[in-house]
């Protein structure tokens, strides 16, 4: 890949959620799920849904720096899933569906605070942001059939009513308009 490609690790509930979001976004060239941020290498769905590995659902974001920028990848982070809610997204309920940025470098460090500070001055959102910005040590890739698991299964109860009012509510976001790929 070239030198403008960045990846970014972020947790906001089910990866099934993120990762459908990120693949509607231009720029994005590769999307993986898997954990981040826990206590045991190489940890299996079953062991994460436990709760007790410390790890969370995150999505591997893999993109292009000449079409979006690692902001704007935050921006659509932080509007499509519910930032105040401490190890919750919906009825996801656990530490392993908390909202976390895994930053790579200084630079992602800085702009993720950034951006937290910029929305809570703005009062983006009526309660605290709760999002954590955690410094990134590993990530493991979950098992085959988490990946694109929306676009295969987008019939399934829990697509129809979770992912699939999401990515309408993601579509009609004029601020993220451009970012679209559709």
């Amino acid at each position: 890949m070239s030198d403008r490609i960045e990846t970014a690790y972020l947790a906001s509930g089910c990866f099934w959620c993120t990762e459908a979001v990120f693949q509607e976004i231009k720029g994005v060239v590769e999307i993986q799920s898997g954990y981040c941020g826990g206590k045991i290498p190489d940890p299996s769905y079953e062991e994460v849904c436990t709760g007790r590995t410390g790890h969370a659902e995150t999505v591997r974001i893999k993109f292009d720096t000449s079409i979006i920028s690692y902001g704007d990848i935050l921006k659509v982070f932080f509007s499509t899933h519910d930032p105040t809610t401490l190890n919750r997204q919906g009825n996801d309920v656990g530490t392993q569906y908390r909202s976390a940025i895994f930053y790579i470098n200084d630079n992602q460090r800085e702009t993720a605070e950034d951006t937290i500070r910029e929305m809570t001055e703005k009062r983006v959102y009526r309660k605290p942001i709760v999002t954590k910005v955690e410094e990134f040590h590993d990530f493991y890739p979950s098992e085959e059939y988490h990946n694109n698991y929306y676009k295969r299964n987008s019939d399934a109860p829990y697509c129809q009513y979770v992912i699939s009012p999401k990515l309408a509510k993601l579509k009609k976001n004029k601020d993220l308009e451009m970012k679209l790929i559709h």
